[in-house]
């Protein structure tokens, strides 16, 4: 099955089509990392602080992470988006079926990652002690509209840092 056709599959864990809403607008998911990841957790404060301006923008946004559906509730509740639509995807099979791998050593732990870290934790958003979900999973980004793919962001390390508004660009004015 390719990318395409599972689209027309994929479900939030509230039950919400991802193909149905892309007709509507567009869909920005975003693939996580785990929570416990400095860079996964400043992804979060990042979509909670622009999410407005998105939604105003006709974007839905959707979550998927590498955790349990329980372990996700607790960790979106952080940064108020438990009402962002999310997937659970503890297996990572939907990660798989977007192309997104699990990372290297250096993409995860390099040196360029390693400073980045520092920098983020600087700016006060610290990571978890503990691990929750996958932590060798590559997060990712995917700009879904009329049951297409319509842009992507397919992280090369674990620190990249993504602007989200030049993905949206794509089908926002």
């Amino acid at each position: 099955m390719n990318t395409v056709e599972y689209i027309k599959d994929l479900k939030t864990d509230q039950g919400v089509s991802i193909y149905d809403s892309s007709q509507e607008g567009p869909v920005m998911m975003v693939f996580l990392r785990h929570f416990g990841c400095v860079f996964c957790r400043e992804a979060l404060k990042h979509i909670k602080n622009e999410r407005s301006n998105w939604v105003k923008k006709g974007i839905t946004i959707v979550l998927i992470h590498p955790s349990s559906k329980a372990s996700g509730e607790v960790y979106l509740t952080q940064f108020d988006l438990l009402d962002v639509p999310s997937i659970a995807d503890p297996e990572c099979k939907i990660y798989e079926q977007f192309g997104l791998a699990k990372g290297s050593m250096s993409q995860l732990f390099g040196l360029s990652t390693f400073f980045r870290g520092f920098e983020v934790a600087a700016k006060g958003i610290l990571p978890m002690v503990k691990q929750v979900g996958d932590g060798f999973q590559m997060p990712g980004i995917f700009i879904i509209y009329n049951g297409q793919i319509k842009d992507s962001y397919i992280h090369k390390s674990a620190s990249d840092k993504p602007d989200y508004n030049q993905l949206i660009g794509c089908c926002v004015a």
